[in-house]
C-alpha cells in the first residue's frame, strides 16, 4: 500500500499545508487507487505526485466540512477529462449525493463515466472488493464524521508446485482446483487433500483512517490492532480545552488512542495553521513520548505499508 498525503492542514489552505486529502494506492493489486477526503486544491496537489486519476476507483469522504470536500467537483470533472470510463464509487455521510449532484448540475459539468454514491446510513461494512473490506463508524465531531477501517483479506499460500510434481501431478487446470479447494479428485479417481500442497498464508493488513473527532471509543475500536492509524492532531497537547470546544483532538490524545488501541504505527495529520515548524516538531515529540512509533505527515509525503510476512 502506498499512501500519498496530498493535504495535511486543517480548516483552510496554508503556504506549507493544503487542506485534507489522502491517496491510497495498491501497486500489488493492479495499481488501484482510493482517495480519502478531497479538500480544495486536491487536484493541483496531485500534479506533483505519481497519482493518476484514471486509476481512481473509490473516494471516501469522512464528513461534509469544506476543508474535506470542496475539491471533489474538480476531481470528478478532471477524471472525466482524463478519459476515465469505469464506474467511480463515492462513500460518505448523508448529504454527499445532494452535494455532488447539485455542484455538477449548477456548474454544467458532464461526466463521461458513471458514479455510484453510497451514503452511510448504518455503521458497519460500507465497501468491499476482492481484496478488502471497509467498515465505518461515527466519530465525535460537530457534524456527522466517520472513521474508516480497511481490512485486507488474508491471502492464501502459494501453490507448492515442486511437491505436486514429486507425486506425479503435472501442471494444468488441476493446479487451480488444488489451490481453491480442500479436496480434489485426480484423474485416476484418487481424492487428494490439498492442504499439504499450499504454502503458508499471508495475514491481511489493517489500516484506520479517521475523520475529524474528539477522543472517543469509536476511534479506539476502529484502530484496534491496526498496522497503521491516521489520526488528526489539530492542536498541541496544551490546547485540550480548545480542541474539545472545536470538536477536535490534540496530538497527545491521538497518541493515547493509538496506545490504547494497540496500533503499530500512528501518523498525525490535519494540523492547525497556527503551528510553525518549531511548534510542529514539539507537537510530534510530545506524541512520541506517549506512542513512540509516531510520524508527522506533511504535504506530498509518501509512506509505504509493506505486505505482512507469511505466517
Amino acid at each position: 500500500m502506498n499512501f500519498t498525503f496530498l493535504g495535511t492542514g486543517a480548516g483552510m489552505p496554508a503556504k506549507e499545508r493544503n487542506v485534507t486529502s489522502l491517496a491510497l494506492g495498491f501497486p500489488e493489486y493492479d495499481g488501484d487507487l482510493w482517495l480519502f477526503d478531497c479538500g480544495e486544491g486536491t487536484q493541483r496537489q496531485i500534479l506533483y505526485t505519481p497519482v493518476k486519476l484514471t486509476k481512481l476507483t473509490v473516494i471516501f469522504i469522512t464528513h461534509l466540512h469544506g476543508d474535506h470536500l470542496f475539491g471533489l467537483p474538480g476531481i470528478l470533472g478532471s477524471r472525466s477529462f482524463h478519459g476515465a470510463e469505469s464506474t467511480l464509487q463515492l462513500v460518505g455521510p448523508k448529504g454527499l449525493k445532494e452535494y455532488v449532484e447539485t455542484s455538477l448540475r449548477l456548474s454544467g459539468t458532464h461526466l463521461y463515466y458513471p458514479i455510484a454514491i453510497n451514503e452511510i446510513e448504518t455503521e458497519g461494512k460500507v465497501y468491499e472488493n476482492a481484496h478488502f473490506v471497509v467498515t465505518a463508524s461515527e466519530l465525535d465531531h460537530g457534524i456527522k464524521s466517520y472513521g474508516y477501517r480497511i481490512t485486507e483479506k488474508d491471502q492464501k499460500g502459494e501453490l507448492l508446485v515442486d511437491k505436486l510434481k514429486e507425486i506425479g501431478i503435472p501442471p494444468g487446470p488441476i493446479y487451480k482446483l488444488i489451490k481453491e479447494q480442500d479436496q480434489v479428485q485426480l484423474p485416476d479417481g484418487t481424492m487428494l487433500e490439498t492442504a499439504p500442497f499450499i504454502g503458508e498464508k499471508r495475514k491481511g493488513r489493517i489500516v484506520t483512517i479517521l475523520g475529524d473527532t474528539r477522543p472517543c471509543s469509536a476511534a479506539e475500536l476502529l484502530a484496534r490492532d491496526a498496522d497503521m492509524l491516521v489520526h488528526e492532531a489539530t492542536f498541541r497537547g496544551d490546547s485540550e480545552r480548545l480542541a474539545h470546544d472545536y470538536h477536535h483532538s490534540t496530538s497527545l490524545q491521538a497518541a493515547e488512542t493509538a496506545r490504547q488501541a494497540l496500533a503499530k504505527t500512528l501518523i498525525l495529520a490535519h494540523l492547525s495553521s497556527r503551528y510553525q515548524k518549531k511548534e510542529q516538531t514539539a507537537l510530534l515529540n510530545e506524541a512520541k513520548a506517549v506512542f513512540p512509533h509516531t510520524y508527522l505527515a506533511h504535504d506530498l509525503w509518501d509512506y509505504q505499508l509493506k505486505l505482512q510476512p507469511r505466517s
